[in-house]
């Protein structure tokens, strides 16, 4: 029994020895000094402020439409004849083709009755002109020879004297000839042709379709030339310029397309207050609906430096560095775009930030990447 009180006594005491060691080495730490942690200095990109000439670009946007297209509509009714080519979409004619051809021979055989008509006339006519009127007997005798049922009917021959007009108006030449005229007119309806070389871009009926009159057809446009219709800001109305050239630009940005103002519309949008302007362009490669933005050229601005619109602060400070601290100034923007604001009331030699720095404030102790890059060789 006193051999086991003296090793549990023993133990004791060192557990006690122990825990003053352990007690004593957590407050030795508690008192260790923390490490000043190092300051960190950012690194930053710098350009050098030299005011020139700014060109003040205005962008808009649009999609191209056809400078000339052409509604096609029928005037007449009667069945849709089968031609050379099928009338689709996409198809192509060529100036003065045939686009779309309606059957009209009972009407044809009705005009050619009516010329028939007409020449029996003048025919009837003839005996009456040599005994009364033989001075003007030569220029009708010559007028029937050169009448042809099957082509268009002529003009009349010019009336000198009053006696003359009276005698062929008495006899009803004059309203036949004018009533087969109308019909010959009417005639040339039956058949629509290209008034200039483009393609079909609607096509509403078919062949052996029943065409009624006022019914419309479909659409052609000249692929040759196209229109940009642009919003513009009233306040550089009065810049814009006719004929002025345009740069334009796709959707992403992967090829550009040069144009002209063709034309400015006179009215200003009470809503919007934007004025219209209208871009002529012509390129192989353009089709309608196309959506292209358009770089507008209209003025200069002396004396501006052109920067990112992220390194405007406030609306009308940014961000300078003088001796590795940096500091903000006042300055005077001048005009913005959707990426890019121009700037006045900068002086020349002006190290300026050229990329945004996150955190970044006024007194903040910076590097410069030139001066780092120095340092380091």
């Amino acid at each position: 029994m006193d051999t086991r009180k003296i090793v549990l006594s023993v133990l004791g005491l060192l557990l006690i020895a122990v825990s003053f060691y352990a007690a004593s080495v957590i407050i030795a730490n508690k008192n260790t000094q923390k490490p000043i942690p190092k300051k960190v200095v950012k690194t930053v990109f710098v350009q050098t402020v030299e005011n020139g000439v700014v060109p003040i670009v205005i962008s808009a946007n649009g999609n191209l439409m056809a400078k000339r297209r052409v509604e096609l509509y029928s005037e007449v009714q009667g069945v849709f004849k089968p031609g050379s080519v099928l009338f689709k979409p996409g198809q192509k004619y060529s100036a003065g083709q045939t686009i779309i051809s309606i059957d009209a021979e009972e009407y044809y055989a009705s005009v050619q009755s009516s010329k028939s008509n007409l020449y029996n006339l003048i025919t009837s006519i003839m005996p009456d002109l040599r005994l009364d009127y033989p001075q003007v007997f030569p220029k009708w005798e010559a007028y029937l020879q050169n009448f042809d049922i099957q082509k268009t009917t002529p003009p009349l021959p010019k009336m000198d004297s009053e006696k003359e007009r009276y005698f062929i108006s008495g006899r009803g030449i004059l309203t036949n000839y004018y009533n087969v005229k109308n019909q010959e007119q009417r005639l040339s309806k039956y058949r629509i042709t290209a008034p200039f070389s483009g393609v079909v871009t609607e096509a509403l009926v078919t062949e052996g379709t029943l065409v009624r009159s006022g019914q419309k057809l479909g659409e052609f446009i000249d692929t040759s030339v196209y229109e940009l219709e642009v919003a513009v800001s009233k306040s550089y109305s009065d810049l814009l310029k006719l004929g002025e050239q345009v740069e334009l630009v796709n959707l992403d940005n992967s090829k550009k397309y040069m144009g002209k103002v063709a034309r400015i519309n006179g009215n200003i949008d009470q809503l919007s207050q934007t004025i219209r302007a209208f871009i002529e362009v012509r390129d192989a490669d353009l089709k309608e609906g196309m959506y292209l933005q358009a770089n507008l050229n209209t003025k200069e601005e002396a004396q501006a430096i052109e920067i990112d619109r992220g390194l405007l602060l406030e609306g009308d400070k940014i961000f300078v560095v003088r001796d590795s601290i940096l500091d903000m100034i006042d300055v005077k923007p001048v005009f913005f775009s959707d990426k890019k604001v121009v700037l006045k009331e900068v002086p020349d030699g002006t190290a300026i930030l050229s990329k945004p720095v996150i955190g970044a404030y006024a007194g903040m102790l910076v590097k410069v990447l030139n001066d780092m890059a120095k340092t380091e060789e």
